[in-house]
């Protein structure tokens, strides 16, 4: 929010200056984010002065060009190349050094030229002898300005020919502060001279004049079909006359970023920033038959906007429509071809109320940021809505000229009345302050409130404060105004003794799992819990392709049309950053990410999880590599597997237990090289190469390997875990390596085999891992060669031969058992 001191003192009287006046914003809560002159007029010309030409010789490479020394009351003579065909040996004339921007030389980037030194002809230039139109005094151009013979050198050209004498000694400042979603209020200059002077930096003046009476009907009508526009006031002025703006209203605009147009749109924009009501003006002989309705646009419907942009509209957005189509897309921005020109006689003033949800949505869906969306998201006061519109057709007549009809209003206005209880000790129970009744009472009574009683007080917040819910709110209204520096500081008291472990143990397990998959390597990312409907569709856990996040899951109010759903899966957010990573040239991505996944909105159905990503190449690239400087391979489902084990390891999951499974995969994932980890029916993971259609889709390159973890799936640990580490006893025997080969049908799992070697005797066989898998010659079709090596912990005393022996047995025995095949010679 911009504004400026004279503008605030249309409001306030006061005698504060600029700096006292941002302290004390940012102090009662309306941040001060800058603080800066406002550009004068008379500033543009300060760099021209008055010079001399002591000689004006022929340029050597160009009959029309010429060399002159120009003295501008220095020792130093100037060399400038001219065109001008007045330029002479001793005339007086404008210079401009190096440096100054040029007002009447606009470039193609719409930026002023900027003076440079430079080579023209191949002779040197260091400045420029000015015409009127390149200061934008008049359209002459055909030669340089030419002064009296005694003008004085040196001297300023605007203090000489005193230019814009009326900004001569004119000293301005422009405030720029931040404003909470909350403040609505403080969107409009007169709501921030409420807060200034309920703070004691001044008064608040009466507001500005409105226009009363008004001859005739409009003789057009307002239908309102949709709940988002609680009323529509409007009313019809003929015969304005419309064209540039008093030039106290442009400098106003400009000197807080805003172009003036016309007279008829700075009035707008003067109410929406000066009242914080936005109003439009619509060309009443652009609008078709006559009736306006305001309803839900077709799916599909098209308006061309008042920034040039042509905007498609879906079932949702709200507009403003005459009998052929859109003319304005309500409470955001009006359409072109309903817009006020030079030539308009005839307008329809509006000022209505929009829903802020409605219009919040719209805005971000179609991305459009216009200052009425920003106040009319915020909420604007219902009941100054009539006064406001009298006010900007007051303005209107006074600029315009104009005969105005009655003010016709469609709808009722809405009357919110807000009333609270403040028992007088409410204050210093909630923050420690002590401050009077009276006291507060009258810091409420200056922001608009209507108090009444005494102990406790009846407080009814004013309809332009929609941000007031609860008696904590007036607490925190006073608390503001009399400064948070008041309330005390005090000491927390502290026991001597240190204070028990206040981690729980799923703390303390999702930690040691972050640290796990840190020591994979993968990256920890912290992303939004939302994500974009287009993407979650793919990852609802459904074997029905066509299934979608539930209704329920959708945000009314998003906080951009890409975040627009609460996200199913962890591995939404982390294929949308690794696109994000490889269009920067990043193809490598190893992330991963441990928060909340979303079924429903229960609180039963937001679950904790854990997802990671891998694409391209697994490792860094290194001279041990191929050709193309690769490590050897790409990223596959066993490292996707490898690090869902970790995970769930470091999580206690009973990972010895865990049953491999390929059937019932999402969709999302790669049919043939994906499964599941699971403990009986209770799947705690899955894992595997994502679908090439779905990463096509979210335009990822392959090849992406991903996990995902239900870590609410996980079994609680039944051990009882003290404080105390438990004590590290290594075996005092080596372990003992047996490798076995055992020939089995192409169908059998690996793990099959090694879960049966386990389980011939748990209490010596240590570990049991595969380090081969063959089918290549020598193998019968339709079978492969699993090998194995089983490490052996002897305990009590070292193994004999016969006990190896009686061990290898039982551990053949098992595995021909659960596969039916047989040892490999």
């Amino acid at each position: 929010m911009k504004f400026t001191l004279s503008w605030l003192k249309d409001h306030l009287d006061t005698e504060a200056d600029a700096n006292a006046i941002g302290e004390k914003l940012t102090s009662i809560g309306l941040e001060l984010e800058a603080l800066n002159l406002a550009p004068n007029p008379r500033h543009k010309f300060e760099p021209f002065l008055v010079a001399e030409v002591i000689s004006a010789e022929p340029h050597p490479n160009a009959d029309k060009l010429k060399i002159c020394k120009v003295s501008i009351g220095t020792n130093e003579e100037i060399d400038v190349v001219c065109g001008a065909p007045n330029a002479k040996s001793g005339m007086k004339g404008v210079f401009a050094p190096v440096g100054t921007v040029i007002p009447g030389i606009t470039l193609e980037d719409g930026n002023n030229l900027v003076l440079t030194k430079g080579m023209i002809r191949g002779e040197p230039s260091n400045g420029m002898l000015t015409s009127e139109r390149e200061l934008l005094i008049s359209e002459e151009h055909d030669g340089i300005i030419e002064l009296p013979n005694d003008a004085p050198v040196g001297e300023r050209y605007a203090d000489y020919c005193n230019l814009l004498p009326e900004y001569k000694d004119v000293e301005d400042w422009v405030f720029e502060i931040g404003l909470t979603p909350n403040r609505g209020d403080a969107a409009g200059v007169r709501g921030i001279a409420r807060d200034l002077a309920a703070a004691g930096l001044g008064s608040l003046k009466a507001n500005r004049l409105g226009f009363t009476g008004g001859r005739g009907n409009p003789r057009i009508n307002v239908e309102l079909q949709t709940k988002d526009c609680p009323v529509f006031s409007y009313r019809v002025i003929k015969n304005v006359k419309n064209g540039p703006s008093p030039q106290w209203l442009q400098d106003r605009l400009s000197a807080i970023g805003q172009r003036p147009i016309s007279a008829l749109v700075d009035v707008t924009n003067l109410v929406n920033l000066d009242l914080c009501r936005p109003t439009h003006v619509f060309d009443l002989q652009k609008l078709q038959g006559d009736k306006l309705t305001v309803r839900k646009a077709l799916q599909g419907e098209v308006c061309e906007a008042l920034n040039e942009k042509k905007y498609e509209f879906s079932d949702h957005m709200t507009i403003i429509s005459d009998s052929v189509g859109p003319v304005s897309i309500a409470g955001i921005m009006g359409g072109i071809g309903s817009s006020v020109q030079d030539s308009t006689t005839d307008i329809l003033l509006e000022a209505a109320l929009w829903d802020s949800s409605d219009i919040a949505r719209t805005g971000r869906v179609l991305a459009i940021n216009s200052d009425a969306r920003y106040r009319f998201e915020r909420g604007t006061d219902p009941a100054a809505l009539l006064s406001d519109i009298d006010i900007a057709t007051q303005l209107i007549v006074d600029f315009c000229g104009g005969e105005p009809s009655e003010l016709v209003v469609t709808g009722k206005i809405p009357t919110p009345l807000k009333s609270f209880e403040l028992p007088s000790n409410f204050v210093i129970k909630r923050s420690g302050l002590k401050v009077p009744a009276d006291q507060q009472a009258s810091i409420l009574k200056k922001l608009g409130f209507k108090v009444t009683g005494t102990d406790p007080m009846q407080v009814e917040a004013p309809t332009w404060r929609s941000d007031i819910e609860r008696v904590e709110d007036l607490t925190e209204e006073i608390l503001r105004i009399i400064g948070f520096n008041a309330i005390p500081s005090i000491s927390l008291a502290r026991d001597s003794a240190l204070p028990t472990q206040s981690i729980s143990e799923l703390q303390a397990k999702t930690a040691r799992l972050r640290r796990a998959l840190a020591a994979q390597g993968l990256n920890e990312a912290y992303l939004w819990s939302f994500t974009n409907s287009k993407t979650a569709k793919h990852f609802v856990l459904s074997q029905d392709a066509k299934v979608l996040p539930k209704e329920e899951l959708y945000l009314a109010n998003p906080i951009s049309s890409e975040l627009d759903v609460m996200r199913p899966s962890l591995l939404c957010n982390l294929l949308t950053a690794a696109e994000k990573n490889q269009n920067r040239g990043y193809n490598n991505v190893k992330l991963f990410e441990v928060g909340l996944r979303f079924e429903g909105v229960g609180e039963q159905e937001q679950l904790l999880s854990s997802a990671g990503l891998r694409t391209g190449q697994f490792g860094l690239k290194s001279w041990t590599g191929d050709s193309a400087g690769k490590t050897g391979r790409e990223v596959d489902v066993f490292d996707a597997k490898a690090d869902a084990i970790a995970a769930l390891g470091a999580f206690e999951a009973p990972t010895a237990n865990l049953q491999t499974n390929t059937k019932e995969i999402p969709p999302y994932y790669h049919p043939g090289r994906s499964g599941s980890l699971g403990l009986g029916k209770n799947i705690i993971a899955f894992f595997g190469e994502l679908h090439p259609a779905i990463l096509d889709e979210l335009d990822v390159k392959g090849p992406a390997v991903a996990f995902e973890l239900f870590l609410d799936r996980v079994p609680l640990s039944k051990k009882k875990r003290g404080h105390a580490k438990r004590l590290y006893q290594p075996a005092s025997l080596q372990l003992v390596e047996r490798d076995y080969a055992f020939l089995v049908d192409d169908t059998v799992e690996s793990e099959k085999l090694i879960r049966a070697v386990k389980g011939a005797d748990k209490s010596i066989i240590a570990d049991v891992v595969l380090f081969d898998v063959y089918n290549g010659k020598g193998i019968p079709e339709g079978k492969k060669s699993l090998a194995l090596t089983v490490y052996l912990q002897p305990t009590a005393q070292a193994f004999t031969d016969d006990d190896l022996e009686a061990i290898s047995n039982r551990v053949i025995a098992q595995a021909l058992k659960a596969t039916g095949g047989e040892l490999r010679g």
